[in-house]
């Protein structure tokens, strides 16, 4: 596997970053900033591919962003302690896990407007959409526990004890979920047709894993740890086929399915792309 680096703005902690690639790491570069203003921390961004919009976690709002007319178009109010936004467009529905309310809010994404308020487990943080049940994952960090949310009718279907502070999940669209457990050192795989966990599997040489991605097509599993490893792990049985070196402070990674880069964000101020 071959592995680059390249210098991240400090601009992001101020601004939104839009960057660019080609065929090549080396031609990845910074296309423009948007200043976003305000105070308070920033957490995760979620892309709504069709609708060509970025939902920008700020502390106590959503940011809406329109990617092709590069402006904010919108704001998605009261989402205390923001962490993550799950887009759902079969169903026009969005989610936020608010960490610090200990619940969802399900909005309207035509109209932004807050549909219900969803009661979850404590300190809600990553919170994703998984296709093959049509409900979304909440990884409640203080109670160990996945809320599995209905995406069209916003009701709590199960909440799934993890054994551990789950970070972040990702599915394989046929039946099962892998989510992150940051105090155990391990992934866990979740059959989301019984919403029960099936096996849990040690990431061992990492440790605190982070995030998570998927190639679903090779079956591997990119896991970023807080001592500057992303492994790479066999999602058929749990086994870890690699381990690469990535930068410090690592929250986050994400998989280019066509390019066949996984991309870890690095708190130290860079990106690591894996091939």
């Amino acid at each position: 596997m071959k592995i680059f680096s390249r210098q991240f703005s400090a601009f992001v902690f101020l601004s939104l970053l839009i960057i660019s690639s080609q065929n090549v790491v080396a031609q990845y570069h910074l296309i423009s900033k948007t200043p976003l203003g305000g105070e308070g921390g920033w957490d995760y961004i979620t892309c709504d591919d069709a609708a060509r919009k970025l939902y920008i976690s700020h502390s106590t709002h959503v940011i809406v962003y329109d990617i092709e007319d590069g402006k904010i178009t919108g704001d998605i109010a009261n989402t205390e302690g923001v962490h993550g936004i799950a887009i759902v467009s079969e169903f026009n529905h969005g989610f936020t896990s608010n960490g610090k309310s200990n619940t969802v809010t399900m909005f309207d994404l035509k109209t932004l407007d807050t549909l219900m308020r969803i009661k979850v487990g404590d300190k809600p943080d990553a919170i994703v959409y998984e296709p093959y049940s049509k409900c979304i994952i909440c990884c409640n960090g203080s109670s160990e526990n996945a809320s599995i949310i209905d995406a069209a009718t916003g009701k709590v279907k199960a909440t799934i004890p993890l054994g551990g502070k789950p970070e972040f999940a990702v599915s394989d669209e046929k039946g099962h979920a892998f989510i992150n457990i940051e105090d155990k050192n391990e992934v866990v795989e979740v059959d989301m047709k019984k919403f029960k966990v099936l096996h849990h599997w040690k990431v061992s040489p990492g440790e605190a894993p982070s995030g998570i991605a998927m190639d679903k097509a090779t079956h591997r599993l990119f896991i970023v740890c807080a001592n500057k490893l992303m492994v790479v792990v066999n999602s058929d049985n749990g086994k870890v086929v690699a381990k690469l070196p990535i930068g410090k402070g690592v929250d986050a990674v994400v998989f280019d399915a066509d390019k066949k880069l996984a991309i870890s964000s690095n708190g130290e101020g860079t990106m690591t792309v894996v091939h």
